[in-house]
C-alpha cells in the first residue's frame, strides 16, 4: 500500500478561450498545489472534466502532470470507464508514467445502466489485472451501480489492490464507520468525498484524507489536525490562474 493520506486537491483541466488545453496553466495549478503544501494530487477526475477529454487529451494532461511534478507530489489518475478492457488499459498507462494510485467508479452508464455485486467484483479483479499499484475505489451518487459496504469489504479482500476508498454519498461519516468495521485492515486507505462539507465527523469516523477541490490546498487542515498530519497554522496562498471551463 502506498502511503497518501492528508490533502489530496483534485486538479482542474484547464482549457483556453478556444476549449484547446491550456497545458501552461496546467502546470501553474500543479505548481500551485506543491507551493500549497498538498500531500498527493489527483486528476482527470470528474471535478476535472475528465468526460469532455478525448483520449488523446487524457494523454496529454497525464503525461503533463507526471513530467511536470516529477516526485514532487504523489498522483492519482483517475481512470473510471464502463468497459474493463478500457480501464485496465488506462490504469496500466498510469502506473507506466509513474501514478502512485488509480481511482475508478464501478461501472455503470447513463441513468439507468448499472451491474450486479458479482459483476463489480469481476470488473475490479479484471482492472487489476497486471497493476501494482494502489487502486481507490470512488463511491459517489453519480453513479447507478450501488456500492454497499458489504461489496466494498468484499472486494477490498478479494482484490490486493484496492486499499482505498472514496465515500462521497450522503450521511458519508456513518459509511466510513460502517465500512471501516467491515473491512478492518483490508481497507486501510478510507477517504471522505464531497468536498471535505462534512471532513470533522469523517475524521471521526476513520477517515484518514481527502480529494478536497484545488483551490484551496490548505484551506480544510488551516486550523490544524493531527489526524492529516497538519500544524495548526494558516499558510496563505495565491489563487492559480485558470481559464474557464469547456463547456
Amino acid at each position: 500500500m502506498s502511503a497518501i493520506t492528508g490533502v489530496m486537491p483534485v486538479a482542474p483541466t484547464i482549457f483556453a478561450d478556444n476549449e484547446e488545453l491550456d497545458l501552461d496553466g496546467q502546470r501553474r495549478v500543479l505548481d500551485y498545489l506543491v507551493d500549497g503544501k498538498s500531500d498527493a494530487v489527483c486528476i482527470l477526475a470528474n471535478y476535472s472534466e475528465q468526460f469532455s477529454l478525448t483520449d488523446g487529451e487524457r494523454e496529454q494532461v497525464l503525461r503533463t502532470t507526471m513530467e511536470h511534478l516529477d516526485g514532487r507530489l504523489p498522483v492519482c489518475v483517475t481512470t473510471s470507464h464502463f468497459s474493463t478492457r478500457i480501464a485496465r488499459e488506462r490504469s496500466l498507462r498510469a502506473q507506466e508514467l509513474g501514478a502512485e494510485m488509480v481511482m475508478l467508479m464501478p461501472p455503470f452508464f447513463g441513468a439507468t445502466m448499472k451491474v450486479d455485486d458479482e459483476a463489480v467484483v469481476e470488473y475490479f479483479k479484471r482492472v487489476a489485472d497486471g497493476l501494482d499499484i494502489d487502486i481507490m475505489i470512488q463511491d459517489a451518487p453519480m453513479s447507478t451501480t450501488p456500492l454497499s459496504v458489504a461489496l466494498l469489504a468484499r472486494i477490498a479482500r478479494e482484490v490486493p489492490n484496492v486499499n482505498y476508498a472514496k465515500i462521497e454519498m450522503p450521511q458519508a461519516a456513518d459509511k466510513l464507520r460502517a465500512l471501516g468495521a467491515a473491512a478492518g485492515p483490508s481497507l486501510p486507505g478510507l477517504f471522505d468525498g464531497e468536498e471535505a462539507i462534512t471532513l470533522i465527523p469523517d475524521l471521526e469516523a476513520g477517515a484518514l484524507g481527502t480529494p478536497d477541490r484545488a483551490g484551496f490546498p490548505r484551506r480544510r487542515t488551516g486550523q490544524g489536525d493531527p489526524r492529516l498530519g497538519r500544524p495548526a497554522s494558516v499558510h496563505p496562498l495565491r489563487e492559480p490562474a485558470v481559464r474557464p471551463a469547456r463547456h
